[in-house]
């Protein structure tokens, strides 16, 4: 529906159209005949009607521009708008569904409403109502999404809260005989960062060793650190910033990469805000501030040149929490370049007074464990990866396939997804275990790209039948049979590529009968269709199907027309594309597309057929 303010923009544009048109009218169009008459044979004043028409004409011209310029510029109003009322619509549906505990409908929803901006052809980087609305939608949901692995919900654990939230503004009492032993361990413990020790250091190194929750945080961090330890450590020594600033992550995030702060929006080990010149890309698809590798290198850069601007790591620390624009501020109004300078004189928020002191407790304590009982501390294993770089979307059940691992742990590698697939025609780096790149690739190639978002691979195990492996994967064996050309009984062992069935190939009016754990977007999923198609071809007002209900997985044929009450659904299948659950791939992939591939000729399947005993 077009605004007021739209109708009446466009209103005014056509009333000055046919304003022009009638003075174009009345005046009339100068004579073709006094043109190729002579100069000298004409009277002088028949010079100015011809003028005054044509200034009549540029004005009318310019104003004929000016107002298709008003119509153009009503419509792209009215076409920002309509697109953003769908995108709400969605994200709204998505909030409810989140709040009523159905991930999975929720999930679906929230795919939608950023499919739907990243699908309607605008430009939303230039246009600044949509790429606003375009950022705050990627937040909201993000930060949803992180609620959720906080409740331990999803394929991540459960994220554990940063000091910082967990003991903002905290003050100390004085302790003299701490301050005195800690300096005391400081003439021996070696570091990069010039390390202090105050009452507000000391404060912090009680903390983190008498209360329960603050040791547990420290304990849990430096166990997590192992993990990335190596790869942040060579990257800061690439950067030049000091080995001791990895301890930053302790009271950012506890070096947990998918942390994500509600109120700030803040995200990652480092916690970078959504939006800033960090270099890391952020869409519907994927967030690099949660990719360690890539967030840990714009860390290290960020972090060198707050150095290079204030000339001193504590400041550059305080500027990384607070902001530098408010260091300067504050420096500029005490008139003392000193960290603990400006701390003294209340010039600092006290999530600031807290954010140093606790980063230097941290690395005085770890670098001494035997003092501060942190002798048991085991660190996690580093994580390993090889890496491939696709353009393709996939899903990570199938990666997971193809790698012979679990779907947590593809997760865990790539935590910068915000989906269970990567996106399509754009560059991503995805993770794999250790050792299966090869592997993963050589599987690959008997999988259409376009079908790698639904299809699935599966080694066959002892005793296992086809039957009982195209009930698991929700497919059909008979496909199974001709996508691999299988002509002998299946074996351990086999390799298989498994076609997940879609709506062409299925009966007219076929249903599905709900089990324990569907919701619609399985079954979407399963059988190649929309959500959308669901509702409308069984009459559904939401996204909840109790189990044991039969659906319609394909469209019924109807002998009789539509009652009036459900009318209204006849359009709904026009939108298959545009509503599909993973944009772009669904876009390339049509019905009749996907079953050609379970209809290959001979040659191609022997290019693509299963290997007896192959590993």
């Amino acid at each position: 529906m077009p605004t007021s303010k739209t109708t009446s923009l466009i209103r005014r544009s056509l009333a000055v159209t046919s304003s022009l048109f009638v003075l174009l009218t009345l005046t009339g169009c100068p004579d073709t005949r006094s043109r190729v008459a002579a100069p000298s044979s004409a009277p002088a004043n028949t010079t100015a009607p011809t003028l005054q028409q044509q200034k009549v004409t540029t004005q009318a011209q310019t104003q004929a521009q000016q107002s298709a310029n008003q119509i153009m510029a009503a419509q792209h109003a009215q076409r920002v708008q309509a697109l953003i009322a769908k995108t709400e619509a969605s994200y709204q549906s998505g909030v409810a569904n989140y709040h009523a505990n159905h991930l999975d409908a929720a999930r679906h929803d929230f795919d939608a409403a950023v499919d739907t901006m990243l699908s309607s052809g605008m430009d939303l980087k230039t246009d600044p109502q949509l790429s606003d609305e375009f950022d705050q939608l990627l937040s909201a949901i993000n930060s949803l999404e992180m609620v959720a692995l906080k409740q331990g919900n999803g394929f991540s654990g459960q994220l554990e809260e940063a000091p910082a939230e967990a003991a903002n503004e905290v003050t100390f009492p004085s302790n003299p005989e701490l301050v005195g032993k800690i300096a005391a361990e400081l003439k021996t413990t070696h570091s990069d960062l010039p390390l202090v020790v105050n009452d507000y250091v000391a404060g912090w190194i009680s903390y983190f060793s008498n209360n329960p929750n603050g040791h547990a945080h420290l304990v849990r961090s430096l166990e997590r650190a192992g993990k990335y330890q190596a790869m942040i450590s060579k990257t800061l020594s690439d950067q030049g910033v000091p080995q001791d600033l990895i301890y930053l992550a302790v009271a950012e995030s506890g070096f947990q990469p998918q942390a994500m702060n509600g109120g700030s929006g803040a995200g990652g080990m480092w916690q970078f805000m959504p939006q800033g010149g960090y270099g890391l890309e952020r869409n519907g698809y994927f967030d690099e501030r949660f990719d360690p590798q890539k967030s840990t290198l714009a860390y290290a850069k960020y972090m060198k040149s707050l150095y290079n601007q204030f000339g001193d790591w504590y400041l550059a620390m305080a500027a990384y929490d607070w902001g530098p624009g408010r260091i300067q501020h504050a420096v500029a109004k005490t008139g003392y370049a000193d960290y603990w300078e400006l701390y003294r004189r209340n010039a600092l928020p006290g999530e600031t007074k807290a954010y140093v002191p606790s980063i230097i407790a941290a690395a005085i304590m770890a670098k001494n464990p035997k003092q501060y009982g942190l002798t048991d501390v085991v660190p996690d294993a580093p994580i390993l990866s090889d890496d491939v770089t696709i353009n393709y979307a996939i899903d990570m059940r199938l990666v997971a396939d193809l790698t012979n691992a679990t779907i947590p742990e593809i997760v865990a590698l790539n935590p910068a997804l915000l989906r269970l697939t990567t996106p399509n025609d754009i560059p991503y780096d995805l993770h794999l275990p250790p050792g299966t790149r090869d592997m993963f690739l050589t599987r690959l190639k008997n999988i259409p790209e376009a079908d790698r978002t639904t299809w699935r691979f599966h080694v066959v195990q002892n005793g296992e039948t086809l039957d009982q492996i195209a009930e698991s994967l929700h497919a059909h064996a008979a496909e199974i049979t001709s996508f691999n050309d299988i002509t002998d009984p299946i074996e351990a062992g086999d390799e298989l590529v498994i076609p997940i069935a879609a709506s062409s190939r299925l009966t007219p009016g076929e249903r599905y009968t709900m089990r324990r754990n569907d919701t619609l977007v399985t079954v979407a999923d399963r059988f190649g269709v929309t959500v959308e198609q669901l509702r409308a071809w069984n009459h559904l007002s939401s996204n909840r199907v109790a189990p044991g209900h039969a659906l319609y997985v394909v469209e019924p044929i109807r002998l009789a027309p539509a009652t009036r009450e459900h009318r209204h659904h006849a359009g709904s299948t026009s939108s298959h594309n545009s509503s599909a659950k993973h944009h772009g791939a669904a876009e390339e992939r049509s019905s009749s597309h996907s079953a050609s591939h379970a209809h290959t000729t001979n040659n191609e399947k022997k290019k693509s057929k299963k290997k007896k005993g192959s590993k």
